[in-house]
């Protein structure tokens, strides 16, 4: 027997609704496949450049998704000097691909990082304080320290960085035999605008 089809199948309002409410999903719960993102930047050639984060926030009425990094870090580097970017997501549990494009910016010594920080837990916080900096050569596999998690919690802070991405665009794909369904929205000045895809 064929599993029904989402709420969302051929009502645009609601698939608006379900993007926003799995990426809240995958801020709150590890295990969704909206956790772990996708984050594209481009780098001073051009190029693109993608990698794996957790996501930390997503807020509906600002048009906003958090994540974190460390300010050594090619991605921020990237994000500091053009600030594009693009999150991607996919859960085959669901059939639903997410994407966001948008305009990144980086936040580590405001309120938004200290609050940032503030949440984040001990684990979290020691991996601040790696040295050398994350994509740095290293002779061997383990020439790294990690700092004791119990031991140094502020020794990562000045390496710390929250990551708001402004989203611009915004895509929900939904894959089924009986039809796919693919929805886009942008953002201007009046707020979100969606229509329907071809998939």
């Amino acid at each position: 027997m064929r599993a029904p089809l989402p709420a969302f199948y051929d009502d645009l309002a609601a698939a608006e609704d379900a993007l926003w409410r799995l990426l809240a999903e995958g801020v709150g719960r590890a295990g969704s496949a909206f956790h772990l993102p996708s984050l594209a930047t481009v780098d001073a050639a051009g190029r693109p450049r993608v990698r794996t984060v957790v996501l930390r926030a997503a807020e509906r009425a600002a048009g906003t998704l958090r994540v974190h990094c460390d300010r050594r870090s090619g991605k921020a580097a990237e994000i500091a000097a053009r600030g594009f970017c693009a999150l991607h997501a996919y859960d085959p549990g669901s059939a639903v691909q997410i994407r966001v494009e948008g305009r990144a910016s980086l936040h580590a010594a405001d309120a938004v990082a200290e609050a940032a920080w503030a949440e984040s837990r001990p684990m979290s916080r020691a991996c601040y304080g790696i040295a050398p900096g994350p994509g740095t050569a290293l002779p061997r596999a383990s020439a790294y320290a990690l700092p004791d998690p119990d031991g140094a919690l502020g020794l990562g802070r000045p390496n710390f960085c929250a990551i708001l991405v402004q989203a611009e665009c915004l895509d929900l794909l939904y894959l089924d035999r009986r039809g796919h369904r693919r929805a886009g929205w942008t953002r201007g000045e009046e707020g979100w605008t969606g229509r329907w895809l071809v998939p």
